[in-house]
């Protein structure tokens, strides 16, 4: 799995080697080869009808997760059909996916809540994917969750917004448009300058 080689993964998965198998750092095969885009090898566990698509790593990831957050949409759509969950307590694939900095994320961000995402999920902290985009990800994944009806004025265990997330990443200026957004009345932030967020 680590080397991306597909062709060994499906001899070995053929001679009867469990595709479910844990690894000494308590990573699924599926899992691994989405954290490392190893997708050549993801196909050839496909393979194995006994594959368990869902099946969380030790710290409870799934490969779902993980996909997500690479920006693989299609596998996100793949692992979907299959049966991975995308509306799961704690730690969501939405989650994931909004902490990715990469504008190329919101088909991502889209296609799981079209799937049941919930837009204000809350992590076991009661963070919310808002509050981690703010911090991590791009302004396209912000407005496309603003947009699906995420609540900027949420604050997770620690009372921190979105804003405070932006805040303490250095953001200023998107911290300063989601704090108008937050705004009772207010039909969108004020685009502070330097800000593309609308």
């Amino acid at each position: 799995v680590e080397r991306d080689d597909g062709a060994q993964v499906a001899a070995l998965i053929a001679r009867g080697f469990d595709a479910n198998a844990i690894g000494p750092q308590g990573q699924n095969a599926l899992y691994l080869a989405m954290s490392l885009g190893h997708l050549s090898v993801a196909r050839a566990l496909l393979t194995d009808p006994a594959l368990r698509v869902d099946a969380p790593n030790a710290a409870g990831e799934t490969p779902l997760m993980m996909a997500a957050m690479k920006g693989h949409l299609e596998w996100c759509q793949r692992l979907v059909h299959l049966g991975a969950t995308v509306r799961r307590t704690g730690w969501t694939p939405l989650h994931y996916a909004a902490s990715s900095g990469e504008p190329t994320q919101v088909p991502v961000v889209e296609f799981l809540l079209m799937r049941g995402a919930e837009v204000d999920a809350e992590s076991p902290n009661g963070s919310t994917p808002l509050m981690l985009a703010a911090r991590y990800g791009s302004e396209a994944v912000i407005r496309s969750l603003l947009a699906n009806g995420a609540h900027p004025q949420r604050r997770n265990q620690r009372e921190m917004t979105a804003a405070d997330f932006a805040r303490s990443g250095g953001r200023d200026r998107l911290a300063d448009a989601l704090e108008q957004w937050s705004t009772p009345g207010a039909k969108g932030p004020v685009r502070p300058a330097g800000s593309t967020l609308r």
